[in-house]
């Protein structure tokens, strides 16, 4: 028997003048050289922002996990960190997730740098599972911090309260997840979820028991969210995103992928009456999106500032790691 689909893994390390390398790693076939020096370039700033002693970098492969099984998906990871484990120091480079790489990718990885190094417990990964070294609210940061950041933004810029505004979110992994989470606890209406192959739209808010339907159909079931079209009540649109569908809200906030809302749909975000955009994903908007927004006087918070919440979390993992102490989650929720 053949392989032919062969996956070439690729690293970018981008500053470290700051501290050791840290950026998430993406499994995803649109990676390349080029996607991972832009996104090394951002996680600079936005690591800096954070105030932490975090360098920026980038890394990830070609190789895509969907439609694969668990089986090889370990397989993947386990020949991918075993190339990966003779760079990896808590003071030189400490990867993350991104697109493609959640808790389970992070765990064979870190047992399979446990398997070749016989050390356990150092602060090499993090999103690591609670039960070997990982953080309280790991993984929430990037979706919560995304929501609290937009709290603060609308309350101060719009002089507004978040509670019973129509926010439509891209994407329906982690940070979309728990955007959304935050966003119903805020009492926020939620009009969308998509994925690469649609978008659900609930004209009148998504609901809690909408919001587990999808969580399992992403997180256990490894599925498309056509597939619970019949099981929520949303409706659901193929080939769509929530950027060029004609549906009004008041806060964008992409949470899916790199340039998703390009000029088009910031003009059709603009003419629906759009008050802010608030980026949960690394450059979800493109240059000339963002300078229609910025002359349209919409508020607009780049992701630098409005995700940084995940690299903190991440950060603060480090930080427990390194006193091999794990905090209470309360404490970590107050730091974020």
């Amino acid at each position: 028997m053949f392989c032919t689909d062969v996956s070439s893994p690729l690293c970018f390390l981008s500053r470290s003048a700051l501290g050791p390398y840290k950026g998430g790693l993406r499994f995803h076939p649109t990676v390349d050289d080029g996607v991972l020096k832009f996104l090394g370039f951002e996680q600079i700033f936005k690591n800096a922002l954070t105030g932490l002693p975090l360098g920026g970098g980038k890394g990830g492969s070609d190789f895509n996990p969907k439609g694969k099984s668990n089986a090889e998906i370990m397989r993947f990871c386990q020949s991918f960190m075993t190339e990966l484990h003779r760079y990896l120091h808590p003071s030189t480079d400490v990867p993350a997730g991104d697109i493609g790489v959640g808790g389970r990718e992070i765990g064979y990885m870190y047992g399979t740098y446990k398997r070749l190094t016989n050390k356990h417990g150092e602060g090499v990964l993090t999103g690591k599972s609670l039960l070997f070294g990982g953080s309280p609210f790991r993984p929430e940061a990037t979706g919560y911090g995304l929501v609290y950041m937009t709290k603060l933004a609308v309350e101060d810029k719009l002089k507004r309260s978040l509670k019973g505004m129509r926010c439509a979110v891209s994407g329906s992994g982690n940070v979309a997840q728990f955007a959304t989470q935050k966003l119903l606890e805020f009492g926020a209406k939620v009009i969308s979820v998509s994925d690469s192959s649609g978008v659900l739209i609930f004209e009148n808010g998504l609901t809690e028991q909408d919001l587990e339907i999808v969580m399992d159909c992403k997180n256990q079931q490894r599925g498309r969210l056509s597939s619970i079209e019949t099981k929520v009540s949303g409706t659901y649109i193929a080939g769509k995103s929530p950027w060029n569908v004609d549906v009004k809200y008041d806060l964008a906030l992409p949470c899916a992928t790199q340039n998703e809302i390009d000029l088009d749909a910031a003009q059709l975000l603009v003419k629906n009456g759009v008050l802010g955009v608030l980026e949960g994903a690394n450059l979800p908007t493109n240059a000339q999106a963002q300078e229609h927004l910025r002359r349209e006087g919409i508020m607009y918070i780049p992701g630098k500032a409005s995700n940084a919440g995940g690299v903190g979390v991440s950060g603060l993992e480090m930080s427990q790691n390194a006193q091999r102490l794990t905090w209470k989650p309360e404490e970590v929720d107050q730091k974020l």
